[in-house]
């Protein structure tokens, strides 16, 4: 497989993902005055989101949205860089009473590996996880270390 060249700067490339929904309005208030994300072209049928600078796609669908049977293996979100933009976040999702999957923890302390996390459930059953790692080196390195999620 050939690799990505590094020289790409990363402000170049934006993340984006489509999700399911059904109804714009639950999603403006979870998305936009929730999490705070800036709303873009809108539709009847669909929301363009700007997630900390990575578009994100809200599709209405009229398929029911179930929710999962834990965090897996579906759920998608953020890794920030500085522990008080997580704060930040995880304070303004309490502030607008954001359902929360999974409250915010500590994981693998003292550990390479070690994160703060937290899950949040919009209206539709979507998942999403923010998290902060202590070593930057283990969001894509730490290639030893065995420990991926939870069981």
């Amino acid at each position: 497989m050939p690799s990505i060249s590094v020289s790409v700067m990363q402000q170049d490339i934006i993340f984006h993902l489509a999700f399911p929904v059904s109804d714009i309005g639950q999603t403006k208030a979870f998305y936009v005055e929730g999490l705070g994300c800036v709303p873009g072209r809108e539709s009847d049928s669909a929301l363009i989101l700007n997630l900390y600078g990575n578009q994100l796609v809200a599709h209405v669908t009229e398929e029911p949205q179930t929710a999962q049977k834990g965090i897996y293996p579906r759920h998608f979100g953020l890794v920030f860089s500085e522990l008080r933009d997580w704060e930040a976040l995880r304070d303004r999702a309490e502030r607008h009473n954001l359902t929360f999957y999974q409250k915010p923890k500590h994981r693998f302390p003292g550990k390479l590996t070690e994160h703060q996390t937290f899950f949040l459930e919009d209206p539709f059953h979507n998942l999403l996880e923010f998290k902060y790692y202590h070593h930057p080196s283990a969001v894509f390195g730490e290639t030893e270390e065995t420990e991926v999620g939870e069981r």
